[in-house]
């Protein structure tokens, strides 16, 4: 459990939390490898969301999921990509969370991604939540916690009711 001063500070600025979707390169379920590959190789990113007709969040590809399917070729041409979808490669096992999701569940699926894929309940693409972004938080929240906060070692106190009963001197 997240201590609430801790949680509070963090959560300041949680509005920059997310990327909207707007804001966010991503490829269609039904375009052609060759396709992703491009976007991929214009936009910096190492993978990017995949999204339906209905702009539902279907998956993700990235770099490493084409060059797999380009090796796999009998040759490395590069026009053989567009005989192949991004359904073909895309990564659909990559954890998603919904816009009113919980601190902590973002920090513990931060973890193992380097963002997070948001949407509604009808599946519709939201945005994501980059691991940059949270760590932002974290380091205003180191910093900014001292300042605002009265901090002290615990030195053996099991709970928070016997603070007071210490003798202030």
């Amino acid at each position: 459990m997240i201590g609430k001063s801790i949680e509070e500070l963090m959560l300041e600025n949680k509005e920059t939390f997310l990327i909207p979707a707007d804001n966010v390169a991503n490829v269609m379920v039904r375009n052609p490898l060759n396709h992703a590959l491009l976007v991929l190789s214009q936009v910096g990113y190492s993978k990017i969301p995949v999204l339906d007709k209905g702009d539902r969040y279907v998956g993700l590809i990235g770099l490493a999921d084409i060059v797999d399917k380009l090796l796999d070729l009998p040759t490395l041409d590069l026009n053989e990509l567009k005989e192949f979808t991004v359904a073909d490669v895309m990564d659909v096992g990559v954890p998603t969370v919904k816009p009113d999701v919980l601190l902590e569940d973002i920090l513990h699926l931060l973890v193992d991604q380097p963002f997070l894929p948001v949407v509604d309940d009808a599946g519709c693409f939201k945005g994501i939540i980059t691991r940059k972004a949270v760590l932002k938080a974290v380091n205003f929240t180191f910093h900014e916690l001292e300042k605002r906060n009265l901090v002290f070692a615990r030195k053996g106190l099991t709970e928070p009711e016997e603070l007071l009963d210490l003798e202030i001197v």
